[in-house]
């Protein structure tokens, strides 16, 4: 059975930077692409992204089985550290990452997190 976690990161992105890409790298790094058919191959997932000071803070909720948290949070984290995204806008966008954790489901992100784990 599906279960939801979440991974956060405090990002510090570059002057200008885009503060949705490092949620785009995480995308690409589940997904393979922004665009693709059906649902997502790896694990069904959904990142908010909220200004905090001069980071951003990238929530990303995910669903899998238990027994594969290990790696998908391992591909969340991957994608974070690509440090840099051209989004599908040809535009650069560079981070670093300044922290970054495991999570709980917060109880204003029960909704989506019972839709990750009831997705196709």
């Amino acid at each position: 059975m599906r279960t939801t976690f979440v991974h956060e990161a405090r990002v510090a992105l570059d002057e200008g930077g885009d503060d949705r890409a490092p949620g785009g790298a995480v995308t690409l790094e589940l997904c393979g692409s922004w665009d693709h058919p059906g649902p997502c191959p790896v694990a069904p997932h959904h990142t908010a992204v909220r200004s905090d000071g001069d980071d951003v803070v990238v929530r990303v909720l995910f669903a899998c089985e238990r027994a594969d948290e290990d790696e998908v949070r391992a591909r969340v984290i991957e994608g974070l550290r690509r440090h840099e995204l051209v989004g599908p806008d040809g535009v650069r966008t560079r981070w670093s990452v300044v922290d970054h954790h495991a999570d709980s489901v917060r109880p204003e992100e029960e909704t989506q997190s019972a839709a990750l784990v009831l997705a196709p």
